[in-house]
């Protein structure tokens, strides 16, 4: 007979019928999540009000925290705790009425075994269709069964038939008739360049620098080697504290530099003296620091892209990132020497920055950038957040939105462009952010991401429209007003079709001159990830 302590099982809540547990994913960050929730309690309410209209009541797997003032679940620990109360077998709605920290649910997710529905509120202001779509491209790579569903407060026809569809089947399935898979390629100049590029990817190989991973629970956002390597793609694992570190060796001179040199070049900056609330010259002096330190570091390893997490450690530290990465991201940009002063590192282009260390991104980026400059184009890129969207004058505009990372050239230039310190909710020691209104013209949008165990990008074709000075106000006072903001009408793709389809909160766009050029570069980049290995998908209005 055994002397050991054996663990006891603890036994299993059995689901009880006609009844749908909710829990809340929320932030890390508790200034966001006392922020955040008395949105989050009106969205639970209209969504319980909605559940009970189809004969089910919902049970709150979760109680509020009177201490923290706010019911989220703000840790993984937290919510492998809240899951072990749940019955394994039963319904569960993750319900999402802001941004979101996917791995505080995805443990417990992960293992249930009844059916999950992710639902969003449609809203600008309270980005919780950003925090589905994260959730859902982590539930996706890693191979969990969910549906998802998206209303502004569930009384309308279309979200009631959805909820009433899962709740009778588990299921719920939305229309993705837009995508398709690619055709045989044609002969043509753009397929030859795709893959000759992907063959030299892969014969002289790409290192990416990671500073950090995992940014802000995003599961999805982290490719593993085996995927990755493939493609000729390898990573080099960062410190941000050696960023830091590098950042008190660059100089107050090298620093003012860069400041005077975006002054000169039209660049606005909205500055004021309370460190709390405004922006200041010194917070500004310190992103031009990391500006400095990122392409130092980079030029030290050989980096071909480049990603700082920021969230979570540095914003305790320094402040925001943002402003450094749309620097990085512009071919045109102040210029940084080497320490010893006799070189001019990464002159004349752009070092690809992806925001929030999402490798989706890094992996588009590098594609981009090496098709666009063979064909000798503005290879600027950058990622968005799918924020949000109305109709204007007949057509669905979508508003995405980032915290700042934007190429002064996609916003037509430094002299379009301009900095305000960012929400202290989320960046409490401030910095500037890069924005502006994305200038009118054509645009390809695209998405790496992991399903069935494999790497896939989708490809579509869209516009950026130009929208009244007023309109613009409405859409910025509607999300969050510092951040760079563009229009966009994607080509063949409707609102809901996107929601369903996108496996990440982010969309990677590029600028192309006109129609034709954008088709042709479009080709050229199918080509290219097809030669590497990638599924790739044409959404919507896409002419291979």
């Amino acid at each position: 007979m055994t002397t050991y302590t054996l663990p006891v099982p603890a036994e299993e809540a059995t689901a009880e019928p006609g009844v749908v547990y909710t829990v809340a994913s929320g932030d890390l960050r508790l200034s966001a999540n006392v922020t955040c929730w008395p949105v989050q309690q009106q969205f639970e309410a209209n969504l319980a009000k909605a559940v009970a209209s189809l004969g089910w009541r919902t049970q709150r797997a979760h109680p509020v925290d009177p201490d923290a003032g706010h019911g989220f679940i703000a840790s993984q620990r937290q919510g492998i705790e809240v899951f072990r109360t749940i019955p394994p077998e039963a319904p569960v709605i993750v319900a999402e009425a802001v941004w979101q920290y996917s791995h505080h649910v995805l443990a417990g997710l992960r293992t249930h075994r009844g059916p999950i529905l992710v639902v969003a509120n449609w809203s600008g202001q309270y980005p919780g269709l950003v925090g589905l779509l994260g959730l859902t491209a982590s539930l996706t790579k890693a191979g969990v069964a969910h549906s998802i569903l998206w209303s502004e407060n569930f009384t309308d026809d279309w979200a009631l038939k959805g909820l009433r569809t899962w709740l009778e089947t588990g299921t719920l399935t939305h229309d993705q008739s837009h995508v398709r898979d690619l055709p045989e390629l044609p002969l043509a100049p753009e397929v030859d360049l795709g893959r000759a590029l992907a063959a030299q990817l892969r014969r002289e190989k790409a290192i990416i620098g990671v500073f950090d991973e995992g940014c802000m629970g995003m599961y999805n956002a982290i490719i593993d080697d085996e995927l990755l390597n493939p493609l000729g793609i390898y990573k080099e694992r960062l410190s941000q504290s050696a960023l830091v570190a590098e950042m008190a060796r660059v100089s107050d001179d090298e620093a003012q530099a860069v400041r005077d040199w975006l002054d000169a070049a039209g660049m606005t900056f909205y500055t004021g003296t309370d460190e709390a609330t405004e922006l200041t010259d010194t917070q500004l002096l310190s992103q031009f620091r990391m500006y400095i330190a990122a392409l130092r570091i980079s030029d030290d390893f050989g980096l071909d892209a480049v990603g700082i997490q920021y969230q979570q450690g540095l914003k305790d530290t320094v402040p925001a990132s943002d402003l450094a990465e749309g620097l990085l991201n512009n071919a045109e940009r102040p210029p940084v020497r080497s320490r010893d002063g006799k070189r001019e590192l990464y002159a004349g282009r752009p070092l690809p920055h992806f925001n929030e260390v999402d490798e989706g991104v890094a992996v588009d980026s590098l594609v981009t950038n090496r098709i666009w400059t063979a064909m000798g184009l503005d290879p600027a890129t950058t990622l968005h957040d799918i924020r949000w969207g109305e109709e204007y004058d007949g057509q669905f505009v979508w508003v995405m939105e980032i915290s700042g990372s934007v190429p002064a050239s996609h916003n037509g230039g430094y002299d379009k462009s301009y900095s305000m310190r960012q929400p202290p909710m989320y960046f409490p020691l401030g910095g500037g952010t890069l924005s502006g209104v994305s200038k009118p013209g054509e645009i390809i949008w695209s998405r790496v991401f992991i399903m069935d165990g494999a790497l896939h990008v989708d490809l579509g074709r869209g516009t950026v429209v130009e929208l009244p000075a007023e309109e613009t106000r409405r859409r910025l006072d509607a999300t969050t007003p510092q951040w760079p903001i563009m229009h966009a009408v994607l080509h063949g793709v409707g609102r809901d079709q996107l929601m369903a389809r996108h496996k990440a909160n982010h969309l990677n766009v590029v600028y192309a001159p006109d129609p034709q050029t954008a088709d042709n570069a479009l080709l050229a980049k199918a080509a290219m990830f097809e030669a590497l290995g990638v599924a790739v998908h044409l959404c919507g209005d896409v002419r291979i």
